[in-house]
């Protein structure tokens, strides 16, 4: 997956707008290190898809939402969920909006990302098809 560029801080910059949605970020060395893997597999988790990434900070440096991470690795339910949307056609920086961002009308109060953690996986690709096509 392509990494995404901080273009500055303006208030309409979509990275700004990720970082009032995402409550938590990690760095590639905090991932791995929650893992227990080098920083070459989670870059590589990355590339592959099991994982999403924006550059943002001042130092442009590569974050990964921490809900995506678990001492396992990625969550399962996560790669599908970002082959739907990228094949729709959203970059990284819509797919991760659209995650976290809430929507009442989901089975659970909050994101799609929380409807997944809940256990509503298939509702929440119906809803990224339905999206992203």
């Amino acid at each position: 997956m392509n990494l995404l560029d901080e273009g500055g801080a303006a208030a309409d910059d979509p990275i700004v707008h990720l970082d009032s949605l995402v409550p938590e970020w990690l760095t590639v060395p905090e991932a791995a290190e929650r893992q227990g893997v080098a920083l070459s597999t989670v870059r590589t988790q990355i590339k592959e898809g099991q994982l999403v990434a924006v550059r943002r900070g001042p130092n442009k440096a590569v974050y990964i939402p921490e809900v995506f991470v678990t001492q396992e690795g990625p969550r399962p339910e996560l790669p599908g969920t970002f082959t739907v949307l990228t094949d729709g056609g959203m970059n990284d920086c819509e797919l991760l909006t659209w995650l976290f961002t809430p929507d009442e009308t989901l089975p659970v109060p909050g994101s799609p990302m929380d409807a997944l953690l809940a256990g509503h996986k298939t509702e929440i690709r119906r809803r990224a098809m339905e999206t992203a096509f």
